[in-house]
This record gives C-alpha cells, structure tokens and sequence, in this order.
C-alpha cells in the first residue's frame, strides 16, 4: 500500500484509490510518483483490462499542496540566485503533467470516480480519464484561471466542453456542478452520492468483458482521433510553458510578495496576509447569480475560504493541515 496511492484489484479491474482524505487528496511529489508507478504496473500486467481511478474523503483532489510547492520554489530561486528559468519550470511541472496524462495514454481504459471537490490541479489529474463520472455533490473547476496559473492540459477543456464553453469557464474560473458538467458533456454521468461507487464498478465490469485486446485496439483508434484533431503533446507544452508565466507575471508576483519565493515561502503563519489576498483575487469574477457564494451551501462556504486563485480547494480555515492549490 502506497502512502498516497491504493491498489486494489476486483477481478480484471484494478482500483487505484487516492487515500489522503484529511489532506483532500492534495497533489505531492509523492502522490505523482505512486499515481504514475501503479499506473504503469496495471498497464504492463496482462490479468488488469480496466482501470478505474478513484478517492476517499470529502474531495477526490483539492489540487496542489502550496505548502510544499511554493516552500520548494523558494528554496530552489534562493540556491539559484538568478532569474526564473523556464525550462527547469517547465521540466519541473512537465513531470506532473506527464504522469496525468497516463490516464489518457496507458493502453488500458480508464474509469474516474469522482465525489466532492475535483479543482484546479485536480482537473489537471481527472480530465484525462478515458470516462468520468461523478457523484451529485462534486464541484469541477479551475479557479487559478483568474490568476495565477493555466490548465496544464488546455486540450482536454476544449475536446470535452468545446471551445465556446472551455472559454466560458477558463475566462472566469467558476465552478461546474456534477449535473452541470454532465449536461456540458464535461463528464459521462451524474449519480446520486451513494451509488457513484457501485456505478463506476458496474461500468468498469462491463468493459472488462470485452477481450483485453479488443480493448486496446479501440483506445488506440479513438486516442489517434484526439491526436490529430487537438494535438494533446503540443498543448500540454503550451499549458507547462504559461502555468509557469502565469506564476511569474507581475500580478502572481504581487500575490507572491516579496523576497525568493514570496510571502508563501515562510511557512502557514507568514503566508497568511498572502492567503488573505489570494482569496481576495478569486472573489473578483465572482458572479451573483449561480456559482454564487451562498451561505447555507456548506460546500461553497469551504471552496470560498480556500485559497481559490489559485490551484485551490477545500481547505478550510479553522482546520490546520496542507494549503491547496
């Protein structure tokens, strides 16, 4: 058992679960080498025809920890003592986007199962799932739109909501209900809460009856489809390459404040007049009608005291624990 990542196998099916529920399933260098490592292992063994990638907790992924990743940065920009470099950037996130992008590219199908919040980082993760589905209560979204980062894998919006409505929700980092993504065709269904585990295993089951290698020879067919209609190697580039300026512009300086690594670089306490003015930032496209904050809405209560500018999630404010991003 990984420490990020589960293993289980249900006949040909194999179940990776990500198992960090009270950190909201935060995005680690260690989640990324577990996700990637079981990936590959389901894809070389010949018994596993099916995988379907799910979470426990009250989020399937809050996105990146920005505990970790800023205090990194700023280790990294302190021993460098030189301006940014944007090819170590983009090798340095290329590294989480490639292991994402697996999920596309494995020879094997891949099944998401998705439950609360699903953000930011998180979307980076699921959208490259063969097929999604999820339960009523998740959330879909890319807040960092708004400042401070660009999904890693642009392509993926484009393929599963179209253009228009990719823009529509990149140009303003709302949220997309379950139901709301489903009838966008973001995702394949929306369930009640308490069936999404026996949905996805139920659909995973029914694919597997297929011969394995049946199975490959359609995702290869399909997948060469999506590779010369949106080009999925160029755009991942393109979204390593501006994740990394938009971090970098003078506006995600600013959040940063000053000094290497800026004001998130110096632990909870000291990022939290930084915190205070990321949140400021993500309520400015904040619409008054749907997406709205709304008091009784305890979900959207959680995702507004989150760090949502920038790769957010759930994290909330009287609960100590990781930042997410």
């Amino acid at each position: 058992m990984g420490e990020a990542v589960r293993v289980e196998d249900d006949g040909a099916v194999r179940r990776l679960v990500l198992c960090r529920p009270a950190e909201y399933n935060t995005i680690t260098p260690t989640m990324r080498d577990e996700l990637g490592e079981a990936l590959d292992g389901a894809d070389r063994d010949g018994r596993v025809k099916v995988v379907v990638l799910t979470a426990e907790g009250p989020a399937f992924c809050a996105g990146f920890g920005l505990d970790w990743s800023t205090m990194a940065q700023a280790a990294e920009e302190a021993g460098r003592r030189r301006v940014w470099d944007s090819v170590a950037d983009v090798q340095m996130i290329g590294r989480y986007g490639q292991t994402f992008a697996q999920l596309h590219e494995i020879s094997k199908p891949t099944v998401a199962a998705v439950q609360g919040w699903c953000v930011a980082g998180g979307t980076d993760m699921v959208l490259n799932a063969d097929i999604i589905v999820a339960g009523e209560a998740a959330r879909f979204g890319y807040p960092p739109a708004r400042v401070w980062g660009v999904p890693e894998a642009p392509w993926v919006w484009v393929a599963r909501l179209g253009l228009e409505r990719a823009k529509r929700y990149l140009f303003t980092g709302d949220e997309l209900t379950a139901r709301e993504a489903a009838d966008a065709g973001m995702i394949l269904a929306c369930v009640p809460d308490g069936e999404l585990d026996g949905h996805a295993s139920a659909l995973a089951q029914r694919i597997a009856r297929l011969p394995l290698n049946q199975l490959q020879m359609m995702k290869w067919m399909l997948n060469d489809v999506a590779r010369h209609q949106y080009q999925p190697d160029t755009s991942r580039l393109l979204g390593f390459i501006f994740d990394g300026v938009a971090r970098h512009t003078q506006e995600g300086s600013r959040l940063r404040g000053p000094g290497p690594g800026g004001r998130l670089a110096g632990g909870r306490a000291r990022a939290r007049p930084a915190l205070r003015r990321l949140r400021r930032a993500a309520s400015l496209i904040r619409p008054s009608g749907r997406g709205a904050f709304r008091r009784s809405d305890r979900n959207r209560r959680v995702a507004c005291n989150s760090v949502t500018s920038t790769r957010s999630g759930p994290v909330e404010r009287r609960r100590p624990g990781p930042i997410a991003v």
